[in-house]
């Protein structure tokens, strides 16, 4: 394997690199006319360029013999690096990168909102399992007000959650839009089948919450219709949140998707939510830089696939 030399930047820069192609034409051809009409220019600019070669190299690099230029030694040994340079060059340019996860070793870094995290995790766990074993996944709870900069920081490589479009340097791909429905312990609290406004309003609350306002994640939302709601407790985390629901008298507002997974695992009833609340869509978000990498593409589009079972 040959030696990685560090780069010299300021000799190179003086150095036009397309004195390179203009050179490995010149192998080719063993002509300054046929070099010329490879490269699309002027006889006169490949005469200048092999000039210019001459000057720097310090060799003549071709001398003709006949109606043929022959390259010198200089030429020869200096041939098979240009050679190199530039195939490694066109195949870098040319040839779009490649992922195959099924041989893939590579943690993915995702931070996601508390409900998505539950819905998501297992199942992309399960798909990895099978098809990209060397694949795993570091999951993490990431709120709304940091998220870009965790993506900015590559602290992670994917959000998904209840996330906005960012800046320049993101970019976002909406999954579903979401919508919210009530739990509660029937055994704790008796409400009727359909629940009204009013009985609602009056109720104590248990909120999934990730920011300081104890409303949380529908806090936009309430203020929209000019509602407060009565909250005894709010947690970042949903499970915390039906399991207190469950020993308290309380009502939970959550995503439906969670309320229908889960709610009858705990012996909870559900009701709709008898108040027009409009909440932020899931979405998912990364960064520009990572927008056409491979493994990161493949990664968005998993992760679209599992979303979509839930639709």
């Amino acid at each position: 394997m040959n030696e990685i030399v560090s780069i010299d930047h300021f000799n190179l820069w003086s150095f036009d690199l397309n004195l390179l192609v203009a050179f490995d034409a010149l192998m080719k051809e063993r002509s300054v006319t046929k070099a010329a009409v490879r490269l699309k220019i002027q006889q006169p600019a490949m005469s200048h360029n092999l000039g210019t070669l001459r000057t720097l190299l310090q060799d003549e690099l071709f001398v003709r013999v006949g109606q043929v230029m022959q390259p010198t030694h200089r030429a020869l040994r200096f041939a098979e690096a240009v050679e190199q340079i530039l195939s490694r060059t066109q195949q870098a340019i040319v040839t779009p990168g490649t992922f195959e996860p099924g041989e893939a070793e590579q943690i993915f870094r995702i931070g996601f909102s508390s409900e998505l995290e539950v819905l998501l995790v297992p199942r992309l766990a399960a798909m990895l399992n099978k098809t990209a074993p060397g694949i795993r996944v570091l999951a993490r709870a990431v709120d709304p007000e940091t998220v870009h900069k965790l993506l900015d920081d590559n602290v992670i490589d994917l959000g998904v959650g209840c996330y906005d479009d960012g800046n320049n340097r993101h970019r976002r791909s909406l999954l579903f839009e979401q919508s919210l429905m009530c739990c509660y312990n029937p055994k704790l609290l008796g409400l009727p089948d359909t629940l009204d406004r009013d009985s609602y309003i009056g109720l104590k609350h248990a909120l999934v919450s990730q920011k300081d306002a104890i409303e949380g994640c529908i806090d936009d939302a309430l203020k929209q219709i000019n509602v407060r709601l009565d909250v005894s407790v709010a947690a970042p985390e949903f499970l915390t949140v039906l399991t207190a629901v469950l020993e308290a008298p309380l009502i939970a507002t959550l995503p439906t998707r969670i309320v229908k997974r889960y709610a009858g695992l705990f012996g909870l009833a559900v009701a709709d939510v008898p108040l027009d609340l409009t909440v932020s869509p899931i979405s998912m978000v990364w960064s520009a830089a990572s927008d056409n990498d491979p493994a990161s593409r493949w990664m968005r589009s998993q992760v679209t696939q599992l979303v979509s079972a839930y639709s």
